[in-house]
């Protein structure tokens, strides 16, 4: 149990809203993997400092006060010391802060590949987006840096999430809907309901890689009924805008750093497929035209962008 009775950090933090709590308490698994250190506490608990290890010095100090009591289940252990005094309240932001952090690092650590596979999703309600299909020219065309941070693009990224759900996906990006902007989504779980691994860049670029690299199966909405391995580096280091204008720096390791790659790789026209091997290349490429002959069929004899 995360908080204390009524709602209060132990150590005398204001009330939390259940909102936050429930926050908290979602994510107890991952902060039980980061914890910067605990001791037996008074009265029966254990106080533990969230303060993982990838935090800033700053944000450190900030997360340590964030000290919750934990039932013990054993004895009370006399003269033992909380790590924090009581009277260091903690901002609800704070604990919110703490929380989203703990839950991406774990995110980062233990996400893999989602088990349901991709699928056309049509008509999604709520929005007019669709999915386009290979050679559609949005794929390949040039792709402008958002300069406007408003309503349309919080729209924009709203609508994106709602069709990728749909489509049982990890990421989309904007190209793939016809808006050709730098705009990008993700959730390396692909589960709607954890939505604080949730990601959404705007004009991200790659400023550091991995010497190492490895290879792993890909598929896109983009191109049905096709797969293949693909190599991308280990991890990535990268600099974006998230939906407000802020600068973000961030670094993507394991099955998060493919996404970003493989979406990345869509803003600037590339496409899996021209990352396949040859004989895997060959083995797909009757896909491949079937896709073309149906653009033909929809678009008046149009063979779209190859």
């Amino acid at each position: 149990k995360m908080l204390a009775r009524g709602g209060r950090v132990a150590g005398g933090a204001p009330p939390v809203s259940d909102r936050a709590r429930w926050i908290i308490m979602s994510t107890a698994a991952s902060l039980s993997t980061l914890v910067g250190a605990s001791e037996p506490g008074r009265n029966g608990g254990i106080h533990m400092a969230f303060a993982p290890p990838s935090f800033s010095p700053p944000l450190a100090r900030v997360a340590a006060l964030g000290a919750c009591k934990l039932p013990a289940a054993g004895p009370a252990s006399r003269g033992a010391r909380p790590l924090f005094p009581p009277g260091t309240g903690v901002p609800r932001r704070a604990l919110f802060s703490v929380a989203r952090a703990a839950a991406e690092a774990g995110a980062q650590a233990s996400a893999a590949p989602p088990e349901e596979e991709e699928v056309d999703p049509g008509v999604v309600a709520g929005t007019d987006l669709r999915v386009l299909k290979y050679p559609h020219p949005s794929l390949r065309a040039p792709d402008g840096e958002v300069t406007e941070f408003d309503d349309a693009l919080k729209k924009i990224v709203r609508e994106m999430f709602l069709v990728m759900y749909a489509a049982k996906g990890v990421g989309l990006a904007a190209p793939q809907v016809g808006i050709n902007q730098r705009i990008m989504v993700y959730n390396p779980e692909g589960d709607r309901k954890k939505w604080l691994q949730e990601v959404a860049l705007v004009n991200p670029k790659i400023v550091e890689t991995s010497e190492g690299k490895d290879v792993e199966e890909e598929a896109c909405l983009s191109f049905p009924g096709l797969s293949g391995e693909v190599q991308r580096f280990k991890w990535i280091k990268v600099e974006a805008q998230d939906i407000r204008g802020k600068a973000i720096k961030k670094k993507f390791l394991g099955w998060e750093a493919r996404v970003f790659q493989h979406e990345y790789d869509h803003l600037d026209g590339t496409c899996y497929i021209d990352l396949l091997d040859e004989e895997t290349r060959a083995r797909v490429q009757p896909v491949l035209d079937s896709l073309i002959e149906t653009y033909k069929g929809e678009n008046a004899g149009d063979a779209g962008a190859l």
